[in-house]
């Protein structure tokens, strides 16, 4: 699989409910604002949606703050990821990261270079400039997927001046940013200032809603989002998304108590799997999931002790940089990181074998 999330095919697909640790999606579940008016989105469901989508848009406003700039409207963040990078002939990509960046820029023709975070999962700033100079583009997680780093504002600093002064474009995706509990964390109040940024987010991590299908992205850079819009079909947002932005933005409540949980069991978790035997290493996160390197044993090896156990976790050796000594795992509700905990802890390495 070359994402997470797959609960079928070892499990609905055979009549078993796993518990997923392969996603990272808030275990609160959906915004009660969402729920609660989702009778608003089955009125709306009997006429096309605002071909302008006004409304929608001022909504995206409203929460980020955000006026000057365009907005881009996307079935998901993967379909801006997508638009955006097929805009440039080459690339640079801060790896590991999420692969759908490798592989949108291979399907568009994109040349791609690579700069890699060092062993501690740090960002290279000084490789990063160094490599720009003869790309078009820039593309960088905040939090980045898998290990939940995120940018330091100020060695990033001459990356945006260098950006800025020679055209270049950045692409920064911030699907996990609310995690953070900072949203000075995020660079979407830079898009008023510095034109070379384009800025993608979505409600699918933080709000608990994959199925919705709902990404923007904000820029002030006029060529870059009319590019993108252009390779847009009508209509691309539906009335459920409509509403979903609407009243889950708004749901300070469920935006507070999500905050709460994930600091907290982002401490617990951090915390336990430093004393699990076949885990040699875990890395800093900002985010809702945690990298961890293995000892003695592989990624396919303790994915399939999981399995056994009910629990799908994230193999890693996919994300370019990595090898099958990785896995990434989600941060959840304190009962299910428990079990998580328990299953891991029921791994023998002694033998350099699971039993």
């Amino acid at each position: 699989m070359i994402h997470g999330g797959d609960i079928y095919t070892e499990g609905l697909l055979k009549g078993r409910e796993l518990l997923d640790y392969s996603s990272n999606i808030n275990p609160l579940g959906l915004p009660k604002g969402f729920s609660d008016n989702i009778g608003e989105a089955l009125k709306n469901a009997v006429r096309y949606p605002d071909i302008k989508y006004r409304e929608l848009i001022r909504n995206i406003k409203d929460y980020t703050g955000v006026e000057k700039g365009d907005v881009i409207l996307g079935n998901g963040a993967a379909e801006v990821i997508d638009l955006s990078i097929s805009c440039f002939k080459n690339i640079l990509i801060v790896v590991p990261s999420f692969v759908e960046y490798e592989l949108d820029a291979k399907k568009w023709g994109s040349n791609i270079e690579y700069s890699y975070l060092s062993p501690k999962m740090e960002i290279n700033y000084e490789d990063i400039i160094k490599k720009l100079s003869k790309m078009q583009a820039l593309i960088i997680g905040n939090p980045n997927n898998p290990n939940g780093s995120i940018i330091n504002k100020k060695d990033f600093h001459e990356i945006l001046e260098f950006c800025e002064k020679e055209g270049k474009t950045i692409i920064i995706d911030e699907a996990f940013i609310e995690f953070t509990g900072n949203l000075e964390d995020s660079f979407i109040n830079y898009t008023e200032n510095y034109r070379c940024l384009f800025i993608i987010r979505a409600i699918t991590k933080f709000f608990a809603m994959p199925g919705v299908r709902f990404g923007y992205g904000i820029s002030s850079d006029e060529k870059l989002t009319k590019a993108i819009a252009e390779k847009q079909n009508p209509w691309n947002i539906n009335c459920f998304a409509e509403i979903a932005v609407k009243y889950s933005l708004n749901d300070k409540e469920y935006i507070k108590k999500s905050l709460q949980w994930v600091k907290e069991e982002r401490k617990f978790l951090l915390a336990e799997l430093n004393k699990i035997q076949c885990i040699k290493n875990i890395f800093p996160t900002r985010a809702n999931f945690i990298l961890c390197k293995l000892d003695n044993v592989n990624e396919e090896q303790v994915y399939n002790f999981c399995i056994k156990q009910g629990i799908i976790i994230r193999k890693a050796h996919n994300f370019k940089g990595l090898d099958q000594s990785f896995i990434r795992l989600a941060i959840k509700d304190r009962v299910s990181n428990e079990k998580l905990l328990k299953v891991l802890k029921g791994i023998n390495i002694s033998n350099k074998r699971i039993d």
